[in-house]
């Protein structure tokens, strides 16, 4: 025989009242969104004068046609494609690599490895040292220097350990007394059981190295090889130089009804787009990969 709980009416209410106030919070954080959209479809006219809110006012594309035959916005997209695919399958690599044998209880001096780590997220070597130790390795202006020092995330690590942990020890003893190695293991065992975390943490890096500009604003001085979010910002340094900063080749065509704060619109859109688009395929992953390898049970 079912059993129904019954709510009382202040439970209801604040049930209603939560609801309501995250549907607003989620309303508001779409605003700012809206606004590029709008500003990115307008008039030249319609942008400067101040009339567009939310929806475009004398709806064009030219500015988008402007953007993508940019020769230096092109450029910059294909850099930072290069960093996040590149850094976030060495990233996860070495971060797997990592956490697998500290989630074993038998690995001698565990204790001290999982401090070690730890003792990076509180202390780190400074902007000079680190910039010296870069040049000394001959990695200035190279794009291997905007991902190779941010292979392991201490906080991602620790999460894919506690995934691991949680992994049934009978599978590993199983495939043991079949004759299989720690690597086979992992490879054939661990990680195809780890889907859930693995996409997480790799949608996790994958937006860290495509939002990045520090890195590159520090490191690179061709701008051949700046990647797309460093061009976003030199884009906004100062609004009047929109056009020539963005693209040596300017398409007069598309150029005539498109203002600096269109193009800088444009240009946001654009390079918020992949993560957009990754996101979906990674949605059924996500909770579940957060809750089941951050709390241990």
């Amino acid at each position: 025989m079912k059993t129904s709980i019954q709510t009382s009416l202040g439970e209801k209410i604040f049930t209603v009242f939560n609801y309501t106030l995250f549907i607003l919070f989620s309303i508001t954080t779409l605003f700012p969104f809206l606004n590029l959209i709008a500003k990115s479809l307008s008039s030249e006219t319609a942008v400067l004068s101040g009339q567009v809110n939310l929806l475009p006012v004398d709806l064009q594309f030219g500015t988008y046609k402007f953007v993508a035959s940019s020769s230096m916005f092109l450029n910059a997209f294909q850099v930072s494609i290069f960093i996040t695919v590149c850094g976030t399958l060495c990233a996860l690599l070495m971060t797997t690599l990592a956490a697998y044998p500290l989630s074993k209880t038998r690995l001698r001096g565990r204790k001290f490895f999982i401090l070690m780590y730890i003792f990076t997220m509180l202390f780190s070597g400074g902007l000079i040292p680190t910039y010296l130790l870069m040049r000394g390795l001959g990695l200035i202006d190279q794009l291997p220097v905007l991902f190779l020092p941010a292979m392991i995330s201490v906080y991602n690590m620790l999460i894919i350990k506690s995934y691991f942990e949680n992994l049934p020890d009978g599978l590993e003893e199983s495939a043991k007394l079949d004759g299989a190695s720690n690597l086979t293991i992992l490879w054939r065992i661990t990680l195809p059981l780890s889907m859930p975390v693995l996409a997480t943490i790799g949608l996790f890096y994958a937006v860290q190295f495509w939002n990045d500009y520090f890195a590159s604003l520090i490191y690179m001085n061709t701008p051949e090889k700046k990647p797309l979010q460093l061009y976003l910002k030199e884009l906004f340094v100062t609004s009047s130089d929109a056009f020539l900063r963005s693209g040596s080749h300017i398409n007069i065509d598309a150029a005539m009804n498109a203002s600096p704060q269109s193009i800088q619109a444009a240009s946001i859109i654009l390079a918020t787009l992949p993560i957009l688009l990754v996101y979906p395929f990674l949605q059924k992953y996500f909770v579940k990969g957060v809750l089941i390898g951050s709390v241990k049970g």
